[in-house]
């Protein structure tokens, strides 16, 4: 299969983003998305209050997770794999016409997730899975990427150390969006396909954790193998 990396026109109006998770992707989003413009909500398992301190030095709204959607256009969920069954119904309840859901999501069976059976035995992709649990399309972007490169590694377009990042989805309307923020956040893209070929970017993998550009991370997924590494597996 080929990929594209042509970087896609930027969208120059402010959206509307909701984050899921608080964590160090999650929080490194908030940081730097608010810093573009954007109006960001952010939520995570314990509570708005105890995003004060990340509110306050970002602008960015603290609500619950049920609220964390309405009237995003861009959906971020960053939660720990085995957490995305427990994020409450309706969760996309009042988000914007055509809003985008970003995946950065990881399995990690052994340090973490435990066993998993649908990945593990049923060979889905973990955006996949995530995805049958979220009802609803998902992107699977930043799950390779180091969180201190959203804040450290931004670069302009043409920069020849910018880095790449791989970019998976069925919905090309919304990958398309997905792909025009990234490119506002200072990072070329390579379109990876689809979700069921999300399995080139998971753990293990040539191409995650990568800083490499667009060409290094194009051969990176065409290197990939199918078979998930001892590590990765429960």
């Amino acid at each position: 299969m080929a990929w594209h990396s042509a970087a896609p026109a930027r969208k120059e109006a402010p959206m509307k983003i909701g984050i899921i998770g608080a964590g160090n992707i999650g929080g490194n989003l908030t940081r730097r998305l608010t810093a573009l413009g954007h109006d960001v909500s952010v939520a995570n398992s314990r509570g708005p209050e105890t995003l004060a301190a990340l509110a306050e030095e970002t602008g960015a709204t603290p609500v619950t997770v049920s609220e964390a959607a309405r009237g995003a256009e861009i959906v971020v969920v960053t939660v720990p794999l085995k957490a995305v069954p427990d994020l409450p119904s309706g969760l996309f309840d009042g988000a914007a016409e055509g809003f985008a859901v970003i995946d950065t999501g990881n399995y990690y069976p052994r340090q973490r997730d435990g066993r998993i059976a649908a990945i593990e035995d049923d060979g889905l992709t973990e955006s996949r899975w995530t995805e049958r649990h979220l009802d609803h399309p998902v992107i699977k972007a930043f799950n390779g990427t180091y969180a201190d490169d959203i804040l450290d590694k931004p670069r302009p377009a043409g920069d020849p150390e910018r880095i790449a990042l791989p970019v998976a989805g069925d919905d090309e309307v919304a990958k398309k969006a997905v792909r025009n923020l990234i490119d506002e956040l200072g990072f070329d893209t390579v379109d990876a396909g689809g979700i069921d070929e999300s399995w080139r970017q998971q753990p293990g993998t040539p191409v995650y954790g990568l800083r490499g550009g667009v060409e290094a991370v194009t051969n990176a997924l065409a290197d990939a193998s199918p078979e998930r590494s001892e590590v990765f597996r429960g």
